[in-house]
């Protein structure tokens, strides 16, 4: 018997540490779109971080999509599976169907102070059980199938930092 049906969420946090390849194209890209796209809201070069131009310029929220659209790129290059999160034999294998951009903290001067985060979010999937710290499910609406015997692929995902459950559907699919 399912517990329900959920969808996880991931959120990665890119800045100047980030050591994948990935990360890194994101980094720079973003930097270089936030700092392209806060000249216009910044046009007598008043506020030097995202945080002033949000506290002192109308509409400087925007700077969140702006800056988005340089890692939209990255983002399909990922086939719709999410980064960094892998079953437990070692296979990236959550697929996303959504993500959000978020600058968390940028500076037009120092390029080491930027920092983003792209939260994605996981397509639905049957959660059976919990082991350990290994969430037992399977790919999609599995609960009538699992609730009239039939067999279901399952995969294992082990619980980590920044991974969680944002949505969660309880109990069965059928009338009882």
């Amino acid at each position: 018997m399912a517990k329900g049906l959920i969808r996880l969420s991931y959120r990665k946090i890119i800045d100047a540490s980030s050591q994948k390849i990935w990360d890194k194209y994101v980094f720079d890209d973003t930097y270089m779109e936030f700092f392209m796209q806060a000249q216009f809201y910044n046009q007598q070069n008043k506020y030097t971080t995202f945080q002033e131009l949000l506290d002192n310029v109308p509409n400087a929220d925007k700077l969140h999509y702006l800056t988005s659209t340089a890692a939209i790129g990255y983002i399909r290059q990922l086939n719709k599976i999410i980064p960094d999160i892998a079953n437990n034999a070692g296979k990236l294998c959550l697929p996303f169907t959504q993500f959000t951009f978020e600058i968390i903290q940028s500076h037009v001067q120092n390029k080491e102070a930027h920092r983003v985060a792209i939260s994605f979010y996981s397509e639905p999937l049957t959660w059976i059980d919990t082991i350990g710290n290994l969430l037992v499910i399977a790919y999609g609406d599995q609960r009538e199938g699992l609730q009239t015997g039939q067999e279901v692929q399952t995969d294992m995902i082990a619980l980590q930092p920044y991974l969680s459950i944002s949505s969660f559907q309880h109990g069965s699919s059928l009338p009882q």
